[in-house]
C-alpha cells in the first residue's frame, strides 16, 4: 500500500513537469476506479497538499446529465452508468485544459445535496500546472470515453478491498438522504454493474493504488 505522502510526491513531480507558460504545458492526472473507491477523497487530499497554485480538482461527475434529461431519456434509474454523462463534453473540457493555460477555464461540479451538476463552479486559473480529474470512466474504452485516456498524462486506478468499498458506498448514499435499505438496493442494482464496467480499465492505469 502506498502512503499518501508517496502519492503526493508523485503528483508533485507531475506538476513540476507542467510548469511554465508555454501552450499545452499543463499536466492532467486522472484518478479512476469503481464507485466508492475513494477517488474524490484522494483527489482532494492531493490538491490540499499541493496547494491551489499548483493543483485543481476537476471531477468527471460535473458532467452528469441533469435529472430532468435523465427522466426524459428513461435513464434516471440507471444514474451513474456511462450513458448518463455528457462524455463528449468532458472530453472537450480536458482538451481545453491541455491545450492552453493562457486563460481561466471554468468547469462544472456535481452537487450531491441536490443530485445535479452545477456549471461554472470550478475555476482553473492560468498557470496552474496540474489538473487532477477523477471519476469512474476515465479508463473506459467504449464510445466517447475512449478519448479520455490519451488526454491524461498519468492515470491511477484505485482498488480498495471490495467489502470496504461497498460499505463506504452504502454509507455515502445514506449521508446524502437515502434510507439504508434503499441505499443497499441501489448499490446492488446500479453501482455494482457500473463497477464491473470499470474494472477492465485497471490494466490501462500507470499505477494501481489500494487506498486502504
Amino acid at each position: 500500500m502506498r502512503t499518501t505522502s508517496e502519492l503526493v510526491a508523485r503528483a508533485a513531480t507531475l506538476a513540476a513537469r507542467g510548469g511554465g507558460s508555454s501552450r499545452g504545458s499543463r499536466r492532467i492526472l486522472g484518478i479512476a476506479g469503481p464507485p466508492g473507491a475513494g477517488k474524490s477523497t484522494l483527489a482532494a487530499r492531493l490538491a490540499e497538499a499541493l496547494g491551489p497554485d499548483t493543483a485543481v480538482v476537476v471531477p468527471m461527475d460535473g458532467f452528469h446529465l441533469a435529472q430532468a434529461e435523465l427522466a426524459r431519456l428513461g435513464r434516471a434509474d440507471r444514474k451513474g452508468a456511462p450513458d448518463t454523462f455528457d462524455a463528449a463534453g468532458y472530453v472537450a473540457l480536458l482538451r481545453r485544459l491541455r491545450g492552453s493555460d493562457a486563460a481561466t477555464v471554468y468547469a462544472p461540479a456535481f452537487d450531491r445535496s441536490i443530485e445535479e451538476p452545477v456549471a461554472g463552479s470550478i475555476r482553473v486559473d492560468p498557470g496552474v500546472p496540474l489538473v487532477i480529474t477523477e471519476g469512474n470512466y476515465l479508463l473506459h474504452d467504449e464510445g466517447e470515453w475512449a478519448s479520455v485516456r490519451p488526454l491524461l498524462d498519468e492515470a491511477w486506478y484505485l482498488a480498495p478491498a471490495e467489502e470496504l468499498r461497498v460499505r463506504r458506498l452504502v454509507d455515502r448514499h445514506v449521508r446524502h438522504g437515502k434510507d439504508r435499505e434503499y441505499a443497499r438496493a441501489w448499490v446492488t442494482r446500479s453501482d455494482e454493474p457500473n463497477a464491473r464496467l470499470v474494472a477492465p480499465g485497471r490494466h490501462r492505469a500507470d499505477l494501481v493504488v489500494d487506498p486502504g
